[in-house]
């Protein structure tokens, strides 16, 4: 695999690249079973808590990168919330955090399969799900190159009134959105019709998934068919590195351009959080050289986004600590 630097390099006459990532932030109570569950008694493991959610994982690593970056979101008034903020704020993130009455900030289960490292979980959207159209303001989005938006962030209520309340106010400021499909099962709740209308009412310049995501996304294997929905999409295979797909010069109906990018596979023992790492690192690497939809700025994007994901595996979550 060809070595690329951890950030991307900017000029001394480049502005740090600006990213606003709105959406969920949470607390993830980890289990991680040293061997099989067995039912009706315990087995030895590690319970941990730290700070999670799909946009503020982005949002951290994409300030951990380099950028300057802003997450938008809602969280409870309670000490969870606070202790969240402050840990984002620590990364360098700028947190603008609406704090609705009565309600607990998000808190997510996730057990931790020990052969494979996958995760399943319970989730407690509380407060995560509140964010209003009034909680933005247009000023957060001048000079900011992308809108990140997990697809959890267009279909809370009201939060999803408020992610397309911020792809208006985004579009309206020149910036990008980049959208990652994040959970087939939320997305696909109302149908593939209602999700198919919902990504193509967010029209999103780049559209970022993994395999099982777009399989269920499109109903039929070929992700050749995500370039219906963007002009850009990413789909990413773990290990096996990811698949880039860049739309044609004749639009949605043309054959576009199918590249697969292998990278080094290294040994997984928790994968959370790994793909939203990958977003914060191929955003910003595809940011910083001009958002352009060539192969090789893509392919160099691909790699940032996997050298992130490395560094969230390859690095443990720090526990959070609740006052």
């Amino acid at each position: 695999m060809p070595s690329f630097p951890s950030r991307p390099s900017l000029s001394s006459r480049q502005s740090p690249v600006r990213v606003l990532v709105l959406g969920d932030l949470a607390l993830d109570v980890t289990l991680a079973p040293s061997r099989s569950l067995r039912r009706g008694t315990d087995v030895p493991g590690a319970v941990r808590l730290h700070q999670g959610g799909s946009a503020a994982n982005a949002a951290r690593w994409l300030a951990r990168l380099g950028a300057r970056t802003t997450l938008v979101c809602a969280v409870g008034r309670d000490g969870p919330g606070r202790a969240l903020v402050a840990a984002l704020r620590s990364d360098g993130v700028l947190v603008r955090a609406a704090r609705p009455a009565g309600s607990r900030t998000a808190r997510i289960g996730m057990l931790v399969d020990p052969a494979t490292g996958e995760r399943s979980f319970v989730a407690e959207r509380g407060a995560a799900d509140l964010l209003r159209p009034d909680d933005l303001d247009e000023r957060w989005f001048r000079g900011v190159g992308a809108l990140h938006l997990p697809v959890y962030s267009l279909l809370g209520v009201p939060l999803g009134e408020a992610g397309r309340a911020a792809i208006t106010l985004a579009r309206a400021a020149g910036a990008r959105i980049s959208l990652d499909l994040a959970s087939a099962a939320p997305l696909l709740a109302g149908g593939r019709f209602a999700a198919h209308d919902l990504v193509r009412q967010v029209a999103p310049d780049l559209l970022l998934t993994n395999q099982h995501e777009a399989i269920a996304f499109l109903g039929e294997p070929d992700a050749a068919h995500l370039l219906r929905f963007a002009p850009v999409a990413v789909v990413k295979r773990g290990p096996a590195g990811a698949t880039l797909l860049i739309r044609g010069p004749g639009g949605a109906a043309s054959p576009g351009l199918r590249l697969d990018v292998a990278t080094r596979p290294f040994p997984v023992g928790d994968t959370t959080g790994a793909g939203d790492a990958f977003d914060a690192g191929f955003l910003l690497a595809w940011l910083a050289a001009g958002a352009a939809a060539t192969p090789a700025i893509l392919r160099r994007a691909v790699v940032a986004g996997h050298r992130a994901a490395a560094r969230q595996l390859g690095t443990p979550r720090p526990e959070l600590t609740l006052g």
